[in-house]
């Protein structure tokens, strides 16, 4: 069960949003606005915020990027627009996934369970308890990142990262200078092999500005021509 918050203007499909969380055991709350449901994660704790993208007083975007600015929910996306360069951008900007309307009720769950595996692990997926103590951070040259915590820094100067690009980061540093193919990380970060591939790019292109490189002078995050990806320290 988990807690989620439904953001959509229009009442049928909220209504029918509500309903089809709620036949699987889900605590709803729902806004019919982007101000509305802003509100609402400042004022609650939730799992998942389903959020539409045609609101009547702010677009979707702007919401998904005020939601970011004071929360680490993780943000579903419904939207009617199916475009590849759109999805993108809305996977730049902090969705977790997305979902084209119409769509049904056991996709919605399969897509908000698949997201809650992702961010929240040990509750949704029956993982192992941390250990005492928690774990050790990871450090690969002067990166250190802190799984505990969902923290990052680079040279004791804290990166802001999203969702996505900390467990994308996490994932290589946990294989460092290990070659990780485009398909592995789709498959153990994204955790869907339906995701469109273009979406690591961007999520390592946004990684490396934030490391502070470049693809064509990397120092951390290096591309292996053809075959995939790696993290490695700096010589």
């Amino acid at each position: 069960m988990a807690s989620v918050l439904v953001i959509e203007d229009d009442p049928v499909i909220r209504s029918y949003l509500i309903e089809a969380l709620v036949s699987y055991g889900h605590v709803v709350r729902s806004a019919a606005d982007g101000f509305g449901g802003l509100r609402e994660v400042t004022q609650a704790r939730f799992d998942a915020v389903v959020l539409d993208l045609g609101l009547p007083d702010i677009d979707g975007r702007d919401a998904l990027r005020m939601i970011r600015g004071i929360s680490h929910v993780p943000v579903l996306v419904a939207t009617a627009r199916d475009d590849e360069a759109e999805i993108i951008r809305l996977l730049n900007t902090g969705a977790d996934d997305y979902l084209v309307k119409p769509f049904s009720g056991g996709q919605l769950e399969a897509r908000l369970a698949a997201v809650l595996r992702r961010t929240r692990p040990q509750e949704y997926a029956g993982g192992p308890a941390p250990a005492a103590g928690g774990a050790l951070p990871l450090r690969v040259g002067d990166l250190l990142i802190d799984e505990q915590a969902r923290s990052a820094s680079l040279g004791g100067r804290e990166l802001d990262l999203t969702r996505r690009e900390f467990d994308l980061l996490t994932y290589l540093a946990r294989r460092t200078g290990a070659v990780v193919s485009k398909q592995e990380l789709l498959s153990e970060v994204w955790r869907e092999p339906y995701v469109d591939d273009q979406t690591v790019h961007v999520h390592l292109s946004a990684l490396r500005r934030k490391l502070g490189e470049r693809a064509a002078r990397p120092r951390y995050l290096h591309t292996v021509r053809g075959v995939g990806f790696k993290l490695v320290a700096p010589h």
